[in-house]
């Protein structure tokens, strides 16, 4: 599943064999993780407060 939109200032070739949609299916991938974790830390502050 490819969450990537093609833009007019897509770079035309990137460094390590990476691509556009790689990149930004791993950037949601880790605001969502990272979004998980800061919600699961603060209920368990807000539990022992």
């Amino acid at each position: 599943m490819i969450f990537a939109y093609a833009t007019v200032g897509d770079p035309g070739a990137l460094p390590f064999g990476l691509d556009m949609a790689s990149m930004q299916n791993g950037a949601l991938f880790y605001l969502g993780l990272s979004s998980l974790v800061f919600i699961l830390i603060w209920l368990i502050g807000f539990r022992k407060r």
